[in-house]
């Protein structure tokens, strides 16, 4: 565990002779998405974006939760907009990856880290994982859900999800088609998800699984979703939603630790 608020919040690993690079979040025990954490993220991915082995990035959470989401101090007025804007980044960064993404999610998985979840390409996930955006309870919504949940989830469950901020387990995320494959908790999951990666794509053309990799993700509506649609829900959450009373009303109850004082405007 990085101990130190100012070493890196990430640990990043270039593994089976460069063919994998593996990011692991590493501030539990809920690996909050600060805006650091994201760039580092960012940064991380755009390093290794051009190697032409490269096959796949796999990313995980240390402690045993993949991440609580972002943080909610940083949806605070002075600071939302460009919060916002690192998160989108971020989100678009991994969508539009030219080699798969794969998710490896244990435990919590909420708010932003479930939508940038939503942002891979494959996601592993053990029978302990619990996925949320429960924004709406704060009198705010989750952008990229709203925007890209209906490509990913299915219409109706990511509508579900996004008025709700309900809970769904590993089980309901496989029957959905969004995890690829439930894992057992415990010490071999790293082990089972290299497994995967040597059955699977370590056999395959790395420059044709990036034209695969393309291909697909501009048919299933993914990039687009991710193009105008979430600027102008971006734009609506700035100029609407971060403006209001209920809006900042719920982030400082949750901050403050109280029940929130609805105004409804």
């Amino acid at each position: 565990m990085a101990d130190d608020a100012h070493a890196p919040s990430i640990d990043v690993t270039l593994a089976e002779d460069g063919t994998l690079l593996q990011v692991r979040l590493n501030r539990p025990k809920g690996n909050i998405l600060t805006q650091a954490m994201m760039r580092e993220i960012d940064a991380a991915l755009a390093r290794h974006r051009d190697a032409p082995d490269l096959r796949l990035v796999v990313l995980r959470g240390a402690g045993g939760h993949f991440s609580f989401g972002a943080s909610i101090e940083e949806h605070r007025p002075d600071n939302v907009r460009a919060m916002l804007g690192d998160f989108h980044a971020l989100a678009r960064a991994l969508a539009g990856y030219p080699v798969p993404v794969a998710a490896v999610v244990e435990g919590r998985c909420l708010g932003g880290a479930f939508e940038l979840v939503l942002c891979c390409h494959l996601v592993f996930a053990t029978s302990s994982a619990r996925f949320a955006c429960p924004e709406i309870k704060l009198g705010v919504f989750p952008p990229v859900l709203a925007a890209a949940g209906a490509a990913r989830l299915g219409g109706a469950l990511a509508e579900r999800l996004v008025l709700t901020g309900q809970e769904i387990d590993a089980a309901t995320a496989h029957r959905a088609g969004f995890v690829a494959e439930i894992l057992e908790d415990g010490a071999g999951v790293d082990n089972r998800v290299l497994e995967w990666y040597r059955a699977t794509l370590r056999p395959l053309s790395a420059y044709a699984l990036r034209q695969a990799v393309s291909a697909s993700r501009r048919g299933s509506g993914l990039a687009a979703a991710l193009g105008v649609t979430l600027d102008e829900i971006e734009r609506q959450y700035l100029e609407r939603v971060a403006a209001s009373h209920d809006g900042n009303e719920g982030i400082d109850a949750y901050i403050g630790r109280r029940a929130p004082n609805w105004t409804n405007a």
